[in-house]
């Protein structure tokens, strides 16, 4: 019972988020939220069907196999919350056969091997933290499934000073490796929502993106070089920063979700850890003129190291919420700049003249620290929201800027409608959260009642949304990744020539198809 708790959450318990009286009213009065659902108290946990004769083999190429159902229980799912939902109501039917924790690449490619020969599919597990379905492998026509653990690679191998590159193993959880990084004077300069739980290789097959992109650029820009274990061998890419020998071939394993390939280990661009960091909060009257303030940032400068924007509706439930500032209404922006002192100093003078001329206020210090601070709270506060008898849920997408105005008001309609419509009127806040010259992701958050089955309230909810978001000629996601949830619409993205070329590199690497056998590809 304990254990099932404690995969149905977000991480360390001691951080647990408690709503209080007022809040738990506001859910109730604004959205009809009906009070907590009981949670299961066992799970349905099927017996283990991976063969003897499949798991000696898989034990000789690693030793380290398990087939408790406390290692199976805790690989079954991702943190989405259609998975915390499934995992609150016991049923964990997407539950490995076992799990492998293999210490090396050579066991990674042994284990692949001996899958190949048994026929077993394998599901890459770096920090569990997919929200997209991406560990939710299917295992219909196998002889089992394997959750291949990588957090035994975890060393942090070597940092070039002269390159500034640093090579690491995979399976090193982020907060790890940057205090290692720190000890030598670097950082990623990487800090997704996931941080305190993802891993570098989790980073680079999802196409990750930080809070800090503007500044230090997203995880796929950071690597330089990727080694990687196939069913047929091992590909070993990287020998310079940029080259014109034929196509990237470092871009076929970045992003592809476990599904070419296992990544065992990564060189990353690093830089010196910032001397000093300066958090500024700025209100602007309405989400259309900071938008434009946003975009000419991005594109004529100066650019922070972090640039977001909340709507209307996301800067008045922080206020009320205490997590952010209050006021008389407008739109948060958060502003923030990293490096030398002197260039911290240089930089945030130019952004206060610049931001003022847009038709910005500043809010001063206390609203930028009060955002840094609690910029990895936003998972707990789900849970406390999913206790409290409430649906939370985030989704995002990414479009140009001539876009982004029709695909933020159709995104935004088409929740409002569809959880309306059936009975659950939402709140569904946003924000601008990575800023490109040519374009920005948009972050939406929503919360409204639970419906008697939220997963298929959600799901409903989450098609109308994808629907909107094509249809308005944007990407179906910008960092969450593809996962099985996203499919649908990632095959219409890239049409039938570009997912017959998939599957074309699938059917090289992986000819046995056991590798995340389900996610990504159409």
């Amino acid at each position: 019972m304990n254990e099932l708790r404690h995969v149905a959450r977000w991480g360390d318990p001691a951080d647990a988020v408690t709503l209080s009286p007022g809040v738990r009213d506001l859910l109730g009065s604004a959205l009809g939220v009906r009070g907590p659902r009981p949670a299961a108290e066992t799970a349905d946990l099927h017996p283990s069907s991976l063969p003897p004769a499949a798991l000696a083999d898989l034990v000789t190429a690693c030793p380290r196999v398990h087939t408790d159902d406390a290692a199976r229980l805790a690989h079954a799912a991702g943190k989405s919350t259609e998975d915390l939902l499934r995992l609150r109501a016991g049923q964990v039917h997407d539950a490995p056969d076992a799990v492998a924790r293999p210490g090396s690449h050579d066991e990674v490619a042994a284990l692949l091997a001996a899958c190949a020969r048994q026929h077993v599919a394998v599901v890459p597990f770096g920090g569990g933290t997919s929200v997209v379905g991406g560990l939710a492998a299917r295992r219909d026509g196998f002889a089992g499934l394997l959750a291949l653990d990588l957090a035994g690679l975890d060393r942090l191998i070597r940092v070039d000073p002269v390159s500034r590159t640093a090579t690491a193993q995979a399976g090193l959880r982020a907060p790890r490796a940057e205090r290692l990084l720190n000890a030598q004077g670097y950082t990623l300069g990487h800090f997704p929502q996931s941080f305190e739980y993802a891993s570098l290789g989790g980073f680079a097959a999802t196409r990750s993106s930080g809070q800090a992109s503007a500044g230090y650029g997203r995880f796929d820009r950071m690597v330089v070089g990727l080694k990687a274990a196939t069913p047929v061998g091992t590909v070993d890419l990287g020998r310079a920063p940029e080259s014109a020998a034929g196509p990237d071939l470092r871009q076929l394993l970045l992003g592809s979700e476990g599904v070419f390939g296992v990544i065992t280990e990564l060189t990353m661009r690093v830089r010196p850890t910032p001397a000093e960091r300066h958090y500024t909060g700025w209100v602007f009257p309405d989400f259309a003129t900071g938008g434009d303030a946003v975009r000419s940032l991005a594109q004529d400068g100066p650019l922070p190291t972090v640039l977001r924007l909340s709507d209307e509706a996301e800067t008045a439930i922080n206020a009320a919420t205490g997590s952010g500032p209050g006021g008389d209404g407008g739109c948060l922006a958060v502003v923030g700049v990293e490096g030398t002192k002197a260039e911290v100093a240089a930089r945030s003078e130019a952004l206060h003249a610049r931001l003022t001329a847009l038709g910005g206020t500043p809010l001063g210090e206390t609203a930028g620290e009060q955002w840094r601070a609690g910029r990895y709270r936003a998972p707990y506060l789900r849970d406390a929201l999913l206790d409290a008898g409430a649906l939370a849920e985030t989704l995002e997408t990414a479009t140009f800027w001539d876009r982004l105005p029709q695909t933020y008001a159709a995104v935004r309609e088409a929740l409002v409608a569809t959880l309306a419509d059936a009975g659950t009127p939402p709140l569904v806040l946003c924000h601008i959260s990575h800023v490109y010259d040519t374009g920005a992701s948009l972050y939406f958050t929503v919360v409204a009642a639970q419906a008697d089955d939220p997963v298929a309230q959600w799901r409903a909810a989450k098609t109308a949304a994808g629907e909107a978001i094509a249809a308005s000629g944007a990407t179906i996601t910008h960092h969450h990744g593809v996962g099985r949830d996203h499919r649908p619409w990632y095959g219409r993205e890239i049409g039938p020539v570009g997912a017959a070329a998939l599957r074309g590199v699938k059917e090289a690497l992986d000819p046995y198809g056991i590798l995340n056998p389900g996610i990504l590809l159409p």
